[in-house]
């Protein structure tokens, strides 16, 4: 016979819920596992909103599993470590982010590229080793193996912290990969939405000269006033573009809506790298601009779990912190109308632990 959610692990769990492609989320309970010997438990306190939050309520890309609770950017307290866990102890602030599991075996996971891993399980809707369906951080607790759970800096903010675990990740990982993290490089962010606001930090926080490109000059101010970046473009004005070519050594592009690559490869210098963080449906390739400037356009996905945790620590260092927007729990299907209009800076954080109430 088969175990419903709330029955088929020992430690009863609550949280919300999408119960169909509606997307619309509700009080749902469920059950976590026991606490296993390399396992940490966390009391959930907080945990960010992301965009594939709403893409995967709405089986957007097709694989969801429902009931679902969402939530990958999940940050707590340790109440219950295995007799195994090395790295933790009870009352350690910790945070999880969109990876509780990979193969542990391949030459990616060797090299900490877990995120790249071919059986990678994220933190929600998927299969976990033992056959049940991994629930996310819209959620009282959480339990996970210590390897994907990432050891919170003490004098860093857990609430507004925790975009960093997707958001955060998303944009420091290619900008140290593709070496766009030296003082003096030019570095152009599209976008400034969720992950371009700290691609922008990120970057200027490496020491780089930092164009923000975007379609709106409303936005110039934000960009450069307080945000701190060097340069402001407005993508639809030919002259600016124009005079802008060949002086980028690299771009992160942020934008997951349709939008034209021409100008944007255009802009970067001989060898250049347009990395693509967003996801847009489909994009068209314009290969001249490449040809001639041996230019490249690269995809890239957060980070494995050894760059994630270097990346919260410099976060820490640097006093690098999201700018959110704080909401309880039962805003939530409001907060995903809110961003599908991009109607949000820059992120929406729900507080778990003041505002989750079981039913």
């Amino acid at each position: 016979m088969a175990t419903s959610p709330e029955t088929e692990h020992p430690v009863k769990a609550f949280g919300w819920a999408a119960k169909d492609t509606s997307g619309i989320l509700s009080p749902f309970k469920f059950s976590r596992r026991a606490t296993g010997e390399h396992d940490v438990q966390l009391r959930i306190l907080y945990c960010g909103v992301c965009h594939s939050d709403l893409h995967m309520a709405k089986n957007e890309l097709g694989f969801t599993q429902f009931p679902m609770v969402p939530g990958h950017e999940i940050v707590g307290i340790v109440t219950e470590v295995g007799s195994k866990v090395k790295k933790f102890k009870v009352g350690n602030k910790v945070g999880v982010g969109c990876l509780v599991g990979s193969c542990r075996q391949c030459d990616l996971c060797d090299r900490d590229l877990e995120n790249y891993c071919a059986k990678q399980i994220l933190t929600y809707s998927m299969p976990y080793y033992d056959g049940t369906i991994t629930q996310g951080g819209y959620s009282d607790i959480m339990v996970a193996d210590e390897h994907f759970v990432i050891l919170w800096p003490d004098n860093f903010p857990l609430d507004a912290g925790a975009p960093l675990l997707c958001a955060g990740i998303t944009t420091y990982s290619p900008l140290r990969h593709f070496g766009l993290d030296k003082p003096g490089m030019s570095v152009g962010i599209v976008g400034l939405g969720g992950l371009g606001h700290l691609a922008v930090k990120f970057a200027k926080a490496f020491g780089c000269r930092v164009t923000v490109i975007s379609t709106s000059i409303n936005k110039k101010e934000e960009a450069i006033g307080k945000l701190g970046a060097d340069e402001f473009l407005v993508s639809s004005d030919p002259e600016q573009m124009q005079a802008a070519i060949g002086t980028l050594d690299g771009i992160i592009d942020t934008v997951s809506a349709t939008h034209s690559l021409f100008m944007l490869v255009s802009l970067l210098k001989a060898e250049g790298k347009l990395i693509l963080v967003g996801l847009p449906q489909s994009l068209e390739i314009p290969i001249f601009p490449l040809l001639i400037g041996r230019r490249a356009i690269i995809g890239s996905a957060t980070g494995g779990l050894k760059e994630t945790q270097e990346m919260i620590d410099f976060a820490a260092k640097h006093n690098i912190l999201p700018d959110v927007e704080m909401i309880p729990m039962d805003y939530v299907n409001t907060a995903m109308e809110r961003l599908l209009k991009s109607d949000v800076k820059y992120r929406f954080v729900i507080d778990i632990a003041s505002t989750l109430k079981a039913e």
